[in-house]
């Protein structure tokens, strides 16, 4: 690990005085926080706890990546991003993106590289994820879920690059991954 371009950080501004939980399903539970802020005022500050972790996968070859499409509920929308899912406790991360990567595009990788750990949206939730590279690539059938319409095509990195540019994927793991796999390439770091 190299050192950090950052000073220490400062102590936890933040103080707990009561929580209670408001609702749980099997994804998330939402729960109501009374806290005193940083400013020493006392607001409510409500959280969704995921149960899950977030996975994402690059599937990588030929100067490009196995993209995935499909209706996402929460926005109304298609939406175009790297095959991804949710990891339940007790399940290794890395066997989860195999299986995601396999459920969603019928690939399975020969070589899983991770990339990085990601925050989605650490303002209102918990939620954390990892994502990975996949490479030596072997082509099968996918194994979709009854909750997925998914789509995959295969897109250059050029058009995938300019495609995030121009707002046609909006998905943060899938933005964050391809850059981090571009950075990559641009190093001469994949084959």
């Amino acid at each position: 690990m190299t050192d950090s371009p950052f000073p220490p950080d400062p102590p936890n501004p933040w103080r707990v005085k009561t929580t209670r939980d408001i609702y749980q399903s099997q994804f998330l539970r939402i729960e109501r926080n009374d806290v005193i802020a940083p400013d020493g005022s006392e607001i409510e500050y409500t959280l969704a706890r995921f149960i899950n972790r977030a996975v994402g996968v690059v599937p990588y070859e030929k100067g490009g990546v196995w993209m995935v499409g499909q209706t996402r509920f929460p926005l109304d929308q298609y939406s175009w991003e790297l095959p991804e899912g949710g990891v339940p406790p007790g399940e290794e991360i890395v066997e989860a993106a195999r299986r995601e990567l396999k459920e969603e595009t019928g690939i399975t990788a020969g070589k899983l590289t991770r990339l990085f750990d990601i925050h989605t949206s650490n303002s209102c939730t918990d939620e954390w994820g990892q994502a990975f590279l996949a490479t030596d690539l072997t082509h099968g059938e996918m194994e979709l879920e009854g909750t997925e319409d998914i789509t995959r095509h295969f897109v250059p990195m050029p058009d995938l690059l300019a495609a995030i540019d121009a707002g046609q994927v909006t998905d943060g793991i899938t933005i964050a991954a391809v850059f981090r796999v571009e950075i990559m390439r641009l190093r001469g770091e994949l084959d």
